[in-house]
């Protein structure tokens, strides 16, 4: 795919600043924090992953300003986030998985009550994080805001109760719900924290929103239909309880035409990165194709 060498910059970028969170000044190994669970906290980051989330963000701050290193401490706070939502999901009393990308999850290797403290350690890291954006007062809450209201009850805390608490026969109004609070939020707000990093217009602002709340559905949709025919996952809530494989991927197409007819309209919107505009595009026509 091209836009994953086109996207190696914001990537390496990405894993190299997670790393130094584990250094001897980095945020995740200061005074305090015990050795023991500095290991659980490095295994559940640094395990490998499509880092999605903050590569958009750091997109996001390019499209609107040309570069995207004022975004950099919001998009490890994206990441560090969306770690913590993988730990708790995985816990016994949610999923239940006990593999990750090919590896142990955090609570089969470490522990259940190890997980949920490594979960809650990452989801306060993540506001620490998103505070070190470099931008003005007003700039700096509305993004601290975006990523609490994304973490929230009205986020993610919120699809994941519809989830636990949603009993079958599913319908398309709850799959939905949870699609959108349990995945597509984050996406959203990556998008949204990366583009306030970079001073964007309301106008602009409100486009990415509807780019990362379509892009974000098409991305679970195609995650469902590669899960399909994994028997460990089918109690879990997907559009395949609701639609067939074919209409699941109409759905899916709908999505990303949705989500790049919102690139068309921000590439209208005055001085903009073109290049990077473009890189969003192969990145949500990609999502359809994938097999991973």
């Amino acid at each position: 795919m091209d836009f994953l060498k086109k996207t190696e910059d914001c990537r390496s970028v990405v894993e190299d600043e997670l790393k130094k969170l584990f250094t001897a000044d980095g945020l995740l190994t200061e005074e305090g924090i015990p050795g023991s669970l500095a290991e659980p906290l490095r295994y559940a980051l640094l395990t490998g992953g499509k880092r999605l989330r903050p590569v958009l963000c750091l997109l996001a701050c390019r499209v609107v300003s040309g570069d995207f290193k004022k975004a950099i401490p919001a998009s490890l706070a994206i990441e560090v986030l969306h770690t913590y939502t993988l730990v708790h999901d995985d816990l016994p009393c949610m999923d239940d998985d006990l593999l990750r990308r090919g590896k142990p999850t955090v609570h089969a290797k470490y522990g259940y009550a190890e997980a949920v403290l490594v979960g809650d350690a990452l989801h306060a890291a993540a506001f620490a994080l998103a505070l070190k954006t470099q931008c003005d007062a007003e700039a700096l809450q509305k993004i601290v805001d975006e990523l609490a209201r994304a973490a929230g009850p009205a986020g993610v805390v919120g699809g994941q109760w519809v989830d636990v608490c949603s009993k079958p026969p599913h319908n398309l109004a709850t799959v939905n719900y949870v699609h959108e609070h349990k995945t597509s939020d984050l996406v959203q707000c990556a998008l949204l924290m990366g583009a306030i990093a970079a001073r964007a217009t309301e106008a602009q602002e409100k486009i990415f929103r509807k780019f990362g709340k379509n892009l974000g559905m098409a991305f679970q949709i195609i995650d469902d239909l590669l899960d399909g025919d994994d028997p460990a996952k089918t109690e879990e809530m997907s559009v395949l309880l609701v639609m067939d494989r074919e209409e699941a991927l109409h759905l899916a197409e709908k999505h990303t035409a949705n989500a790049l007819n919102c690139l068309e309209e921000l590439e209208g919107m005055g001085r903009i990165d073109l290049e990077a505009v473009q890189i969003l595009k192969e990145l949500a026509q990609a999502q359809i194709s994938r097999k991973m």
